[in-house]
């Protein structure tokens, strides 16, 4: 058995740990550029720390889901203050688009050099600038991976831009800046990480490693991701669901993801749906299309076992087997309404596009089997 691990240098968990940051930051660098999302609510209290400490700050608002341009608007914001440090707080946006940042103040050339399907893929030559990352919502796990999103309204897709080099510095994640998050977002949120564990708990790159932290972070999300969606103000059931996000991102930086996610990244440029609800509404007819390939083309595949063992965990249910798993999962997007694709802006027209990009999809990788284009059509049909 051989495998490698890679994550954030440094990583505090915990609630209140936001206060802690300003003062680990002040060791990093003078001159941050700090990114926060639309409102910057959560970041105010930071901020206030950073500017005690006379440190010089730039600020850059991220005000949708990053795009190609907005991204180079960040880092010619960040080359021109001569920022020295990155810190990024709020959801998945905030955080790749503060990677970018820190990647480009250090490297010359240009953006599409390093992007990958619609641009050159080279790989990074130098290291990033200090970067922190400070999650403020449970779900993308970003804040321990390696790369960031980007997408291309002109290509109608969103790519990524990756490099070990793009693994932060330093994640901070503090339970009590998602207490305040709107059901709708806790639902997305925490479907994107549960999809991630899932997926990355049946990958074809899953290791020893991967496996113990998937299985934690499943049994929190299943405790924990309906009761805090029906009740936001439960702090154990906020800080399960930070872990679980952590542990998501921890195993799918480490073993990969899957079909979910190798479909989800070309619907993502082309409906208006949040990345989670992509991610949810295509979850449970992924799980049945894998499971039919691999016992038709696989039956001795270890991935078969894991379904099972993953309905175990999911329904707490020692005789559970993959047929519970994708009635769970049915049952709680059910609860958390889920929309089908069809009602976020998917037609019937666009599917033959949808699965040209998503075959190219690097998050396909890790998918237990390959599936075929009249599977990957039946997947997409099922879920309109």
């Amino acid at each position: 058995m051989r495998f490698e691990f890679a994550t954030a240098r440094r990583i505090v968990f915990g609630p209140g740990t936001l206060s802690e940051v300003a003062s680990m930051a002040v060791e990093m660098g003078r001159r941050p550029l700090v990114v926060t999302g639309q409102s910057g609510d959560r970041a105010v209290p930071l901020m206030h720390a950073l500017e005690k400490l006379e440190m010089e700050i730039t600020r850059f608002q991220v005000l949708a889901e990053p795009t190609i341009d907005m991204a180079l608007g960040v880092v010619q914001k960040a080359r021109q203050a001569a920022c020295d440090l990155v810190i990024g707080i709020g959801g998945g946006s905030v955080i790749d688009t503060g990677k970018v940042a820190a990647a480009l103040i250090t490297n010359s050339g240009q953006l599409m050099d390093y992007l990958e399907i619609i641009g050159n893929a080279q790989p990074l030559e130098c290291a990033a600038a200090p970067y922190i990352a400070i999650p403020t919502t449970a779900g993308t796990g970003s804040e321990v991976t390696r790369n960031a999103v980007l997408g291309s309204p002109e290509h109608r897709v969103k790519v990524s831009m990756r490099s070990p080099f793009m693994l932060p510095d330093l994640a901070v994640v503090d339970p009590e800046l998602t207490v305040s998050l709107p059901p709708s977002i806790t639902a997305s949120t925490g479907l994107d990480a549960l999809t991630q564990l899932m997926e990355a708990f049946v990958s074809s790159h899953a290791n020893a490693m991967t496996d113990g932290i998937c299985r934690e972070g499943l049994l929190r999300a299943a405790e924990s991701l309906q009761r805090v969606y029906e009740n936001g103000s439960d702090r154990k059931a906020r800080e399960d669901m930070c872990l679980a996000s952590l542990f998501s991102g921890f195993a799918l930086a480490n073993a990969k993801l899957g079909a979910v996610h190798g479909i989800a990244g070309p619907l993502g440029g082309m409906v208006s749906g949040a990345h989670g609800a992509i991610c949810a509404g295509l979850l449970p007819y992924v799980m049945e299309m894998n499971i039919k390939a691999l016992r038709t083309r696989a039956a001795d595949s270890p991935a078969l076992e894991r379904y099972n063992e993953l309905a175990c965990i999911l329904t707490q249910r020692s005789n559970a087997n993959a047929k519970d798993a994708i009635a769970w999962v049915k049952n709680l997007c059910q609860t958390l309404q889920v929309e089908s694709l069809a009602h976020l802006g998917l037609n019937k027209a666009d599917l033959p596009a949808v699965v040209a990009k998503s075959q190219i999809s690097s998050s396909m990788q890790g998918n237990p089997i390959r599936l075929t284009e009249d599977e990957l059509m039946e997947i997409l049909h099922n879920a309109l």
